[in-house]
């Protein structure tokens, strides 16, 4: 349950917390100081389609957990996630506007773009919201069309340089390193054996865009330290592998890491995955993909 202090809120997905995100809360953050109310995002999860069209192909460039996350780093006090249901769907846009912006929240000024629709079958606009807002006390403003299409066309082009394996170009949008979160599980250790263990990471939101299979350089902070090091995903064809895995090879790491919750953090794609003839050629290809990552690495503490 949310404090009853008074609100500067916005709404939306916020998917990536990409930097045309960034700049609209840090806008909402700014308003609430200036006027001593708290910074509040409610955002909705699962997302829509999941609910409303079953569709379970969509991918988010965030949990619903990093993006909580995120959005507090740059300051948002508080973090309303509301479950996305077909009751939810179906509430009015008087009962939403009434009963959890005013309500629940207090909210006391909304920063809305002019394309946000909500309601039943998201049937009022900004100008309902305007209205609603002279009869509720409270006040709108709105986010202009170029920050809009600013944050749409990150979003897009953020999915498709994933896609392909584009991280640094990615990264270039989010204002951050694209990043995964997972737990440490058991493989098959086959790295061992040619002196290139692994650490397998287990994603378990099913909904989480991982980049095109290949081969990365990463990094993670392990017992507060930076550890960089080299992730596969794919299928390891060399060894006939027939399920996808994301595997990590940290460099100057050996600890024993199970179970431990790990974000690991995308610098760069070195390579597609390929099917070497055997693992004397696989383990040659791994110590030259090591130089090249040790040379980026270098490069980046210079």
């Amino acid at each position: 349950m949310t404090n009853n202090s008074p609100k500067v809120t916005t709404i939306g997905t916020f998917d990536g917390v990409h930097i045309g995100h960034q700049k609209i809360i840090k806008r909402v953050v700014k308003l609430a100081e200036k006027q001593g109310y708290v910074p509040v995002v409610l955002t909705l999860f699962p997302h829509p389609r999941m609910v409303l069209q079953k569709d379970d192909s969509i991918r988010l460039l965030n949990t619903i957990e990093e993006r909580v996350a995120l959005l507090k780093a740059l300051g948002i006090k508080e973090v309303i996630v509301k479950e996305f249901t077909k009751e939810f769907a179906n509430l009015s846009a008087e009962d939403y506007v009434q009963r959890i912006l005013v309500d629940e929240l207090n909210t006391k000024q909304i920063v809305i773009g002019y394309d946000h629709h909500f309601g039943k079958n998201r049937s009022a606009n900004i100008n309902n919201l305007k209205v609603f807002a002279n009869q509720l006390d409270f006040k709108v403003e709105e986010i202009t069309a170029q920050d809009i299409e600013d944050v749409t066309i990150s979003s897009t082009k953020i999915r498709t340089a994933l896609n392909k394996g584009e991280v640094d170009l990615a990264n270039s949008y989010l204002g951050y390193n694209f990043f995964i979160t997972g737990i440490v599980v058991k493989g098959k250790e086959l790295g061992r054996t040619i002196d290139f263990p692994t650490a397998n990471i287990a994603v378990t939101a099913t909904y989480k865009l991982i980049p095109s299979d290949g081969v990365y350089i990463v990094k993670s902070v392990i017992d507060s330290q930076i550890i960089y090091g080299m992730m596969n995903i794919g299928s390891n064809p060399t060894v006939d592998g027939k399920s996808h895995s994301i595997e990590v090879h940290f460099f100057n790491f050996n600890k024993d890491i199970y179970d431990a919750e790990l974000r690991i953090e995308f610098l760069k794609r070195l390579r597609s995955e390929q099917k070497f003839e055997n693992l004397e050629a696989l383990k040659n290809q791994l110590k030259n993909d090591m130089i090249s990552a040790s040379a980026y690495i270098n490069s980046l503490n210079e």
